[in-house]
């Protein structure tokens, strides 16, 4: 039986929550030796509480004794987790970074000198070129240089550096490929798939073990991060203009406007299991996407639109470049009088028959397909004999 070829992925918590990497590599667990390597967060650390139990989180996990036979090795990939410092913005802090993740590679990974490297983030860039590997791949789903509360700047000039190191680029969507190529480099578009047998076979729950029992109907629902990037005028707009109901907001909260826990008609539910979400679905009589019109959302790709539109349910979205591909299956509008304005018409008349029609198309967007895009990809001949005359290039320059 031939040997795997080895994967190994830079990237958030395995399991902390599905990003589009996990979906991926967790389709491709057959196809590859894959070790996830659980990276320090990309937040300078402050003084409050998510910080404080993020570390506590983090310590546990650099602390605690692992099992061989772990069940994440067993359903899952074999996770890793290095001890890093919890800051990128200082010389010595990245010099520091890459000693300790370089070590800890080399003593964690085995056949390291011939698996691909795949990140998702741009925290790993001084980590490129240490070793001779088959090859690195900058999978970008976001422009972290845009997010809020991270440090700008460090993470856009990590990304540039990585963007020139890495031997091949994939992206999650148009928009990124745009970023990609401002920085000189062509990138492969696989945009985000979705699981449409989890989001069309809804568990029957008892009514009172539902999150949204005691909430008064009809329902917009929001899941997602609960932070800056939400528009807090198009949330309060749409509280004031609603008679009855309630806007659930579903999910982690990062700094929050206070202002939104003081609307009438909010109601911050916290973080809810994956698995629960179809439930939550159900239950909404229009799924909403109000972020804001901004640098970091008119780059970013979220998972949820294609899952909102697997739902059957009327979808209400700011108008932003991720969503121009799949207008034609829910409403996209640009200010906050006709989102009021949607948000109602799908309360009092559910779902277009047109946008029903066009959502077929979904079958064709599942994650198994995009798993198999990925994976010749990073499996590709043309790169694959690039990347060994780099590595070969490495080895005669450091004496190997």
């Amino acid at each position: 039986m031939n040997q795997l070829q080895s994967l190994v992925v830079f990237s958030d918590d395995w399991g902390r929550h599905p990003s589009s990497c996990q979906h991926l590599v967790a389709r491709l667990l057959d196809r590859f030796d894959v070790t996830w390597v659980n990276t320090i967060g990309m937040r300078r650390p402050s003084l409050n509480m998510a910080t404080i139990r993020r570390s506590f989180q983090k310590l546990g996990q650099w602390t605690a004794v692992s099992s061989a036979k772990s069940a994440e090795q067993r359903f899952g990939p074999r996770v890793t987790r290095p001890i890093m410092w919890p800051d990128f913005a200082s010389k010595w802090a990245r010099q520091l970074n890459v000693r300790l993740l370089e070590t800890h590679l080399r003593k964690n990974v085995e056949r390291l000198d011939s698996s691909i490297l795949l990140t998702t983030i741009p925290i790993v860039a001084d980590l490129v070129g240490r070793f001779p590997v088959s090859r690195w791949v900058y999978y970008c789903v976001d422009d972290f240089s845009e997010w809020p509360g991270l440090d700008s700047s460090t993470m856009r000039a990590m990304e540039q550096a990585l963007v020139q190191k890495v031997d091949d680029v994939i992206v999650a969507g148009k928009n990124l490929a745009q970023r990609m190529s401002l920085q000189g480099r062509d990138s492969t578009i696989i945009s985000h798939g979705v699981d449409l047998d989890h989001w069309r076979k809804v568990k029957a729950l008892e009514a009172h073990s539902s999150a949204l029992a005691e909430l008064e109907r009809p329902l917009a629902v929001f899941w997602g991060l609960v932070d800056q990037r939400l528009d807090i005028e198009w949330l309060d707009r749409l509280n004031a203009s609603m008679q009855s109901g309630t806007i659930a907001m579903v999910g982690p909260q990062q700094n929050v406007d206070p202002s939104l826990r003081r609307m009438s008609r909010v109601k911050l539910t916290g973080a809810l299991p994956y698995c629960v979400l179809p439930q939550i679905a159900s239950e909404a009589d229009a799924l909403i996407m109000p972020y804001t019109n901004s640098p970091v959302t008119r780059a970013m790709q979220p998972l949820k639109l294609k899952e909102y539109v697997a739902t059957g349910k009327p979808v209400v979205v700011r108008r932003l470049p991720s969503t121009l591909e799949w207008e034609d299956c829910l409403d996209a509008v640009d200010s906050a009088e006709e989102f009021c304005m949607q948000v109602q018409i799908a309360f009092d008349l559910g779902i277009a028959p047109n946008q029903v029609a066009a959502r077929t198309r979904l079958q064709f967007e599942d994650w198994g397909s995009k798993a198999n895009q990925f994976f010749s990809r990073l499996t590709d001949a043309e790169i694959n004999r690039k990347c060994k005359g780099n590595s070969e290039h490495w080895s005669a320059t450091h004496g190997n």
